[in-house]
């Protein structure tokens, strides 16, 4: 439990590390972060006896292929999600996380014909009453979420499909992105405006924003291994509650009457969808027992 709580209390208290990188081009906050992960990923997999895995990840060109496609979405919502931050939309973005296990459950059904209980269908019909209120009331804003939302979502239906170790897969897509952050740092570079190195301050936080990626994915990692799926599910929440509070309390971010209506709709429909995956998860124990 306390894993769980440590990785969802930092993600969602990611947009107070980001801000202090405000002043630093998103793109390359994303290509520091992409470079300083990789490097602390080989650490952990070399101190754990886990690059066989990884080094077998990258003799299989299917694997490949296929993490190619998830470290693109993962870097797409890296990206968006930085420069929402730094554009004072947290509270979109949060939105896209509160989103984003309903789009997982909607590529479940559509991708992998999975069956939705009737809990589960009241649950996603809150949820898009709300979205719905939400594009009639933050269309400014409303691509934000829906990025967040579904870059995540696919990138967990390609991992879902995928059989790779956790870390030797985010070692893989880590190292796929690293040619891509490089070029662009590169290119910055030699256009005057790379971040790193401007000052004390700014190089520490962009290097520090490797373990800011990392060590939340290896406390879930161990989190989802001692945890019923039921109990993940509800705290999930957590990290989109933090980055919404920090909108609005830290950032002084203000909500319109639409943003707020959607907002209640959604949690009335996270709370419902939540409540279905305990019930039935009770049940299949007691089915087993």
């Amino acid at each position: 439990m306390t894993a769980a709580l440590a990785a969802y209390g930092l993600w969602g208290l990611l947009p107070i590390f980001f801000k202090l990188l405000h002043h630093v081009d998103p793109v390359e906050v994303v290509t520091q972060r992409i470079l300083w992960s990789l490097l602390l990923i080989m650490g952990i997999l070399a101190a754990r006896g886990g690059m066989g895995p990884f080094l077998a990840i990258l003799r299989q060109p299917r694997l490949l292929l296929a993490l190619a496609a998830s470290a693109l979405f993962i870097g797409a919502n890296w990206t968006t999600y930085v420069w929402a931050v730094n554009a004072d939309h947290v509270i979109a973005a949060s939105l896209g996380y509160f989103l984003n296990p309903l789009v997982s459950v909607a590529l479940g059904v559509v991708v992998l014909k999975e069956r939705l209980r009737r809990g589960q269908m009241v649950a996603i019909a809150f949820a898009a009453a709300g979205v719905t209120i939400m594009a009639a009331s933050a269309l400014t804003t409303l691509w934000v979420s829906i990025v967040l939302a579904v870059s995540f979502a696919f990138y967990g239906l390609i991992r879902k499909m995928t059989p790779v170790p956790p870390m030797a897969g985010l070692g893989a897509e880590t190292l796929l992105l690293a040619p891509l952050a490089v070029a662009y740092l590169a290119w910055l570079s030699s256009h005057g405006g790379i971040g790193f190195g401007r000052d004390t301050t700014t190089t520490a936080l962009l290097i520090v924003s490797g373990a800011v990626t990392t060590v939340p994915l290896v406390l879930f990692a161990t989190a989802a291994q001692r945890l019923p799926m039921a109990t993940l599910g509800l705290l999930q929440y957590i990290a989109p509650t933090l980055q919404f509070l920090c909108g609005v309390l830290l950032y002084g971010e203000t909500l319109s009457h639409g943003q707020m209506l959607s907002f209640v709709l959604i949690w009335v429909g996270l709370l419902l969808f939540a409540t279905d995956g305990i019930t039935a998860a009770r049940r299949a124990r007691m089915a087993t027992a």
